[in-house]
């Protein structure tokens, strides 16, 4: 499953549609003498929707906070929209301006409205004017169903309405990569159907990347592709049984 890897310091080329969003290659993670991550290597490309399938403990939630550098790795190449992650500050701002991620445990910054969450990374990383960046978090706080929550703070919503506004807050970014760990896990069914509509029109929108982990049948159901995780491997489907996406 091992994937060739670019030079470290090439850069996507629009001009070819196949470039990679991500590449793994051969990525190794401890946590002290625990080897939580084994040699995962793993490509998604461009606009793909792939759905990260596995027990609880198999590495999935490391392997995507690896992606965005909220985790290091300790051996191995990652590399995002042909850049690849290391200690230098310039690559990591670089990667985190285009890439979303919706947390299982929202990570809502709990002294600012709804409001003020969703409109962080639209006026501070996009540059956005506030009054913009209010209008484009408040439609996304729509489509999740929550607009009436805006002016209220994490503390005073529901372990579903902080999930709803924590996928909105991700959305406002315009991110070109969105990984989310569980993103309608603390959803009822018809909120959870209504989010998967809106994760899966973004490509159509704006050829957002989707990397994704659930137990959601729906949601796995409608991605590209699958792939599979056990004891901090990639395995194959035949090999996955256990490592299927079901509770």
């Amino acid at each position: 499953m091992n994937q060739a890897m670019p030079s470290a310091a090439s850069k996507r080329d629009a001009s070819i549609p196949d470039a990679p969003a991500i590449l793994l290659d051969r990525v190794n993670k401890w946590y002290g003498a625990m080897h939580v991550l084994r040699d995962v290597s793993l490509t998604v490309g461009q606009q793909e929707r792939v759905v990260v399938c596995g027990p609880s403990g198999s590495g999935k939630s490391t392997m995507i906070r690896c992606i965005n550098r909220l985790e290091s790795h300790q051996e191995g190449r990652i590399v995002v929209d042909g850049t690849e992650l290391t200690d230098d500050l310039r690559s990591l701002d670089t990667i985190r301006r285009e890439v979303g991620m919706v947390f299982q445990s929202f990570n809502l910054f709990p002294h600012l409205t709804i409001l003020e969450n969703c409109t962080l990374a639209p006026i501070w990383v996009r540059k956005m004017p506030k009054a913009e960046a209010e209008e484009l978090a408040m439609s996304y706080l729509t489509r999740v169903k929550i607009p009436e929550q805006a002016k209220k703070y994490p503390g005073q919503l529901s372990g579903g309405q902080q999930q709803r506004v924590a996928i909105a807050r991700a959305l406002a970014g315009s991110p070109r990569l969105l990984l989310a760990d569980e993103p309608t896990g603390n959803l009822d069914h018809a909120t959870g159907l209504a989010v998967i509509d809106l994760l899966f029109a973004l490509r159509q929108r704006s050829g957002t990347t989707l990397l994704l982990i659930t137990h959601d049948r729906d949601l796995a159901a409608r991605c590209d592709r699958q792939v599979h995780m056990s004891d901090g491997r990639l395995v194959t489907p035949s090999d996955a049984e256990a490592a299927a996406c079901s509770p």
